[in-house]
């Protein structure tokens, strides 16, 4: 879940659902097949990250998420 509080347009809260998905895809070794749900809890400042596509937006999204599915795994 991307709440709009968190990340106020549209373009953004798409790419770090992009990133979700491609990060959840490619896990080692892979977590159980369920419902998982990954809720963004912290905001993703304009200021620091000016475009939804900016590569500094996607490196701290995918290391947070690649941190995150470490810990998730069996």
């Amino acid at each position: 879940m991307v709440p709009k509080r968190w990340a106020k347009r549209a373009v953004t809260r798409n790419a770090i659902k992009r990133q979700i998905y491609a990060v959840s895809q490619s896990t080692v070794p892979p977590l159980p097949v369920a419902a998982h749900v990954v809720r963004l809890r912290a905001e993703f400042d304009r200021a620091q990250f000016a475009s939804a596509s900016s590569q500094a937006l996607k490196r701290a999204v995918r290391g947070e998420l690649q941190d995150l599915f470490a810990r998730a795994a069996p």
